[in-house]
């Protein structure tokens, strides 16, 4: 069992790029696929989220996973078939982990266009195979992007953390170049979501997080890089992958001073 999950395709302990946090003791626990933008993990911002959630008490199998090509990161951003075709195959190592390690929680994390791959895995998952979540950040998707088939695969819903202060890649930027579904437009990682006017019931589990002062004190000023600022994943992040609840009425005992978001609910780990 062990040998196919780590050298069999679903997660690789010492083949390919180094991953440090994945090991046979975590595997046992439950597996975060961090997943970064545009740039790839060369850029070192996905290495910096996973020592985030390591340092913030995520003691399960952390695995970054680079769907980016050698093309740049405009191809990156604008390839879209050929990034659906990666959230399909990251999906059966989702799929071959859970075969694996059974009732082990699975949550993706995606910053920027690492965010769009994370829904797109999430919707193509087998009904009956659901993840615990996803935790997105500043992500390139359009504010109208539906969610319904992501939100129906997992189990706590989606926590989506955006900024206002990103206005130059997430408004400029994506308006002029596109977001990761195609649209010019600002995206769902500077403003959030459009929540649909009569919301089903899968959209009550989606918690919409926008930036504060407060988190400028763990490195995160708003902007695009400084989203995966590793004291910021620690402080913010990482306590709601292992949160057995996402909610409203929690988060004001895990983050006081967070700002709630009119409209969305707030995600927040397990209910008091």
């Amino acid at each position: 069992m062990l040998t196919l999950a780590v050298c069999g395709g679903s997660l690789c302990v010492g083949c390919g790029p180094k991953q440090p946090w994945v090991t046979p003791a975590r595997l046992q626990r439950g597996l975060v696929v961090v997943l970064p933008g545009i740039e790839g993990r060369k850029s070192g911002l996905a290495d910096n989220i996973a020592r985030g959630l390591d340092e913030g008490g995520v003691n399960w199998a952390i695995e970054i996973h680079d769907w980016t090509s050698g093309w740049g990161p405009l191809y990156n951003l604008r390839a879209e078939d050929r990034n659906r075709l990666k959230a399909n195959q990251l999906s059966t190592r989702v799929l071959r982990y859970q075969i694996d390690y059974p009732d082990r929680p699975v949550v993706l994390v995606g910053q920027s266009g690492g965010g769009a791959i994370a829904v797109w895995t999430a919707e193509v998952l087998d009904p009956d195979r659901k993840i615990k979540g996803i935790l997105l950040v500043n992500v390139s998707l359009s504010r109208g992007y539906a969610l319904h088939g992501a939100l129906e695969r997992c189990e706590l819903g989606i926590v989506n953390f955006y900024s206002p202060r990103d206005w130059m890649l997430l408004g400029v930027g994506t308006t002029l170049y596109g977001t990761m579904d195609g649209q010019h437009s600002v995206s769902a990682g500077m403003e959030g979501f459009y929540v649909p006017e009569v919301p089903s019931e899968d959209y009550k589990r989606l918690f919409e997080i926008g930036w504060s002062k407060e988190m400028a004190r763990t490195g995160h000023s708003g902007m695009h890089m400084t989203s995966a600022a590793k004291d910021f994943v620690a402080r913010y992040i990482a306590p709601l992958v292992t949160a057995k609840k996402w909610s409203l009425k929690s988060i004001q005992a895990m983050q006081a001073e967070l700002p709630m978001t009119s409209g969305t609910p707030t995600a927040s780990p397990e209910e008091e």
